[in-house]
């Protein structure tokens, strides 16, 4: 890999209004992410920013002026890293997603953090403040070969227990399982490891476009060569059947464990010690309209 390229940068403001339907305010104390995951669908940010160089192989530190009146966001759904990871390992050094939380200490804001990382233990005491506050760690795999094939990010052992520590602590949190590669990630497994530690478990499919898709499928035809027309049909033809199927195999095995299998609702009303909801993110419309018309069809 190149050497890495850390500038420190000044914004005007690092709270941007979002159009996701999962918060408010999105925010982002970093530009790129050196997680580098090869799959990783916020690479496209490189042209907003005047990045030319490899994804993972630069960062940007952000600095910004103090929040005023930090009140303004009480009850306001803030999301914490959804174009970068707040604690990437630059984080140790920098701290600027620590920075934020403390500025925002106090205010009400509801955060919700995303991150592959366990150096968010640092700050449970400080996350744990915040009303409704919940983190989702991203785990696709318990391979932590495949893993370091895919990311730069800690260990799936690392990730699986900085989740238990928080949800022991009293925090709601999300298993991530994304993205979902075809066969090979085992989805069962990884529900099975994180069922007792999180009140979500999101389900979200590995969706191929931009640059990486020929990187992800050269991946296949190196390492796993025996799933390669499988890849070809899902992603070269679009064919949703695979898809189709793991929906219906997930939705018995959710019963049969006695947990609840939902589609696009993540709301977080259920007690806390309820058992977690899994929830389907992948393709699910466009399934139910081929199963409408008799099946699924090749584009």
């Amino acid at each position: 890999m190149p050497e890495l390229k850390i500038e420190r940068i000044q914004v005007k403001s690092i709270l941007s209004k979002s159009n996701l339907p999962v918060c408010e305010y999105s925010v982002n104390p970093y530009v790129g992410c050196t997680h580098a995951c090869k799959y990783c669908y916020a690479s496209f940010m490189k042209r907003f920013t005047g990045h030319s160089e490899e994804w993972g192989t630069f960062l940007d530190v952000k600095y910004w002026n103090e929040i005023k009146n930090p009140r303004k966001y009480n009850g306001k759904e803030l999301f914490i890293g959804s174009v970068t990871d707040p604690y990437n390992p630059q984080e140790e050094e920098y701290g600027r997603t620590r920075a934020l939380l403390e500025q925002l200490k106090g205010s009400g804001a509801k955060l919700s953090i995303a991150t592959k990382s366990d150096l968010i233990l640092r700050d449970l005491e400080l996350i744990g403040s915040f009303p409704d506050a919940r983190v989702s760690w991203s785990v696709n795999t318990l391979d932590e070969s495949f893993k370091d094939d895919m990311d730069k990010a800690v260990s799936i052992e690392r990730r699986l227990n900085a989740m238990k520590e928080f949800h022991r602590a009293g925090v709601r949190t999300t298993c991530f399982i994304s993205p979902i590669f075809p066969v090979i990630t085992d989805v069962k497994a990884i529900i099975e490891r994180a069922k007792e530690h999180c009140n979500l478990i999101w389900l979200e499919n590995l969706n191929l476009r931009g640059g990486y898709k020929a990187v992800i499928m050269d991946y296949i035809a190196d390492k796993y060569p025996r799933l390669l027309p499988l890849y070809q049909t899902v992603y070269n033809r679009n064919d949703r059947g695979y898809w189709q199927a793991l929906d219906g195999e997930l939705k018995e095995y959710a019963s049969r464990i006695g947990l609840d299998y939902v589609t696009n609702d993540d709301s977080m009303t259920r007690p806390f010690d309820a058992p977690p909801v899994i929830v389907n993110y992948f393709y699910h419309s466009e399934i139910k309209k081929s199963a409408a018309r008799g099946g699924v069809k090749n584009a």
